[in-house]
């Protein structure tokens, strides 16, 4: 089982209630399913039952992975949050991003002008050789930019965005013909990562709680080959500061609403396709909650991220394991408060 199915799986309790018979969670106290599950303590419980966002390191996976689980509970619409998340522009205006942009059909690679590589990584692309690259990149494209970059013009830079910026479109129509085996394997510093075995091993690693949306997994791990009735699929790159270089990034993000016998629930996930550093594969999913119970207006927003990361493996690894893990627990944190600013209008 995947570890966004403990997200969904509570999510769905904490809507519905127990089985008929067995008294609601508002009613047996205000600890929440996935709380207890993933060892939140009293002070953090009420915390985020009190309305300030929490973030906490989870222990699974090897120490290649990171999973950092946050929950916010927010008095607004969850359609406030939704409409934010679909709107890919408003990425640009948040801390630590520096571009963004939505992939629509029919792009070319003319639209995409504000997707640039940094000098540093223009530089280290000079460079790569397949089994010594300081930039992520499958092997062939690896041979793309050695052989074909007229590295003494004074343009190198600008010849290096305009074969990056199809070579993404290409990765992208790969991906949308031939799901996770199209997106190849990474080459970096002599060490190989499959994407698709990376992205499958690391939806695998939580055992907490029993399926019950497996539609949604069967989706994000058997696209395109894979439907889900009622949702919203799209694609957008983004530009991120994370750790000592900006990385570019090309996701696939999934909105879906589902209804349970007594509300609705909408679960955002957004899957990586592509990562210029650090980022093997990641997998975020939120996940809001109606708290309407007690006459309480309100939902819960639960969000749980998972990533399989380059370099955090051997003795230097582990020291900057701590560094990546505390950032990622504080980035989670501080997003999920400025969520609760925005829809609820402050």
């Amino acid at each position: 089982m995947s570890f966004q199915h403990i997200l969904i799986r509570s999510a769905l309790i904490l809507s519905a209630g127990f089985a008929a018979g067995v008294p609601s969670l508002r009613a047996a106290g205000p600890s929440l399913p996935i709380f207890d599950a993933l060892g939140l303590t009293a002070a953090e419980v009420a915390a985020v039952d009190a309305g300030r966002a929490v973030a906490k390191v989870l222990s699974w996976g090897g120490p290649s992975e990171v999973y950092v689980f946050g929950a916010v509970r927010i008095d607004g619409a969850a359609d406030v949050y939704l409409k934010a998340m679909r709107d890919i522009s408003r990425l640009r205006a948040n801390p630590g991003f520096l571009g963004a942009g939505e992939l629509r059909p029919g792009m070319s690679a003319a639209d995409l002008t504000s997707l640039v590589f940094d000098d540093d990584d223009v530089e280290a692309l000079r460079a790569c050789r397949e089994g010594d690259c300081d930039v992520q990149l499958p092997a062939a494209s690896i041979e793309a930019f050695r052989s074909r970059i007229n590295w003494s013009r004074p343009d190198a830079g600008e010849q290096v965005n305009a074969m990056a910026r199809p070579m993404l479109l290409e990765l992208l129509r790969m991906y949308q013909q031939g799901g996770n085996q199209a997106l190849g394997d990474y080459r970096d510093k002599k060490n190989p990562a499959r994407i698709a075995e990376a992205f499958a091993r690391m939806m695998t690693r939580a055992t907490v709680l029993p399926d019950v949306l497996p539609e949604l997994r069967r989706y994000l791990l058997d696209y395109p080959n894979a439907t889900l009735p009622g949702s919203d699929s799209y694609f957008f790159w983004e530009k991120v500061e994370f750790g000592l270089k900006p990385t570019l990034r090309l996701n696939h993000a999934v909105i879906h609403r589902s209804r349970t016998p007594d509300r609705n629930v909408a679960t955002v996930a957004i899957k990586q396709l592509y990562a210029s550093h650090y980022f093997h594969a990641a997998l975020d999913v939120s996940a809001c909650v109606d708290d309407a119970v007690g006459g309480r207006r309100g939902f819960y927003l639960l969000t749980l991220k998972g990533s399989s990361q380059a370099g955090l493996t051997g003795p230097k690894g582990s020291l900057l394991r701590s560094v990546v893990v505390d950032k990622t627990r504080t980035a989670l944190e501080r997003s999920l408060a400025g969520v609760k600013r925005m829809v609820e209008g402050r």
